[in-house]
């Protein structure tokens, strides 16, 4: 019987159903070996903090910062049950996915084909979902907001991903801090794009919104297909240090956890 790392029936309506979501989807990947949770681990640890946010009242509107929440993390819990269904998620999301099987891509590029469909398409998305047009820009601090959050997590996530993939440094020599420049695009410029996508998204009516998706979508397929193969001489250096990592899957999740 294939794995449901997702519960069947509706989607989460509240964070802590999408904690609860994610938790499943973790312990499911753990108890079968799946690199699957590695994006959903970090993506819990992310999500607790902003309800951790909303209820310190760090962002304007706690409420509509949930609601957000919510969609923003409907439209993964929806990609990945089209993916266990046998159905076609976004074509980023498929990309990230079917990535999952692969044992020789690095934790790190794991969890950046996720951060990559579902900051560069799906937040823009959930934005404009969670809102209305005309509101919108009421949105934007608190939207922003969320890479101060992300910040906080970044050095804690690099520390964390140094335990299980010691070799991650030798990628500086090779790139320039390429796993650092890269995360902090995941962080930094795609949300700044997300928030353009957002805009443009408003600005359309339904039918002009679908194209504008798809398209948007293409584009971001393409971007996680440079992630998976990064060049000949990054896809190199990253096998080899892919060798040097924690292979058990478990125990990398009891990390990113």
């Amino acid at each position: 019987m294939s794995p449901q790392p997702v519960p069947s029936g509706d989607f989460p309506e509240t964070i802590d159903g999408v904690l609860e979501s994610l938790d499943h989807i973790v312990s499911d990947a753990r108890q079968q070996g799946r690199r699957l949770g590695y994006f959903a681990a970090l993506y819990r640890r992310v999500t607790a903090r902003v309800k951790d946010g909303i209820a310190a009242g760090e962002f304007e509107d706690g409420e509509r910062m949930q609601r957000l929440d919510v969609v923003f993390a409907n439209r993964y819990l929806e990609a990945l049950r089209r993916f266990q269904n046998g159905t076609s998620p976004t074509k980023c999301w498929q990309v990230a996915f079917r990535a999952s099987t692969s044992w020789q891509l690095l934790i790190l590029q794991h969890l950046l084909l996720g951060m990559n469909a579902h900051i560069n398409l799906d937040l823009g998305i959930a934005a404009v979902a969670a809102t209305s047009p005309e509101q919108l820009p009421e949105l934007k601090n608190d939207f922003f907001a969320i890479n101060r959050i992300l910040s906080e997590l970044l050095d804690d996530v690099q520390e964390r991903l140094n335990r299980v993939s010691p070799g991650l440094k030798w990628l500086d020599k090779v790139g320039g801090r390429v796993d650092e420049a890269v995360m902090n695009f995941s962080i930094g410029i795609a949300r700044d794009q997300a928030w353009a996508f957002a805009q443009q998204l408003a600005a359309l009516n339904v039918e002009e919104r679908q194209r504008h998706v798809e398209a948007r979508d293409r584009d971001i397929a393409a971007l996680a297909h440079r992630i998976r193969s990064p060049g000949p001489l990054l896809t190199l250096a990253a096998f080899v240090i892919r060798l040097f990592e924690n292979g058990n899957v478990g125990e990398v999740l009891d990390v990113l956890s």
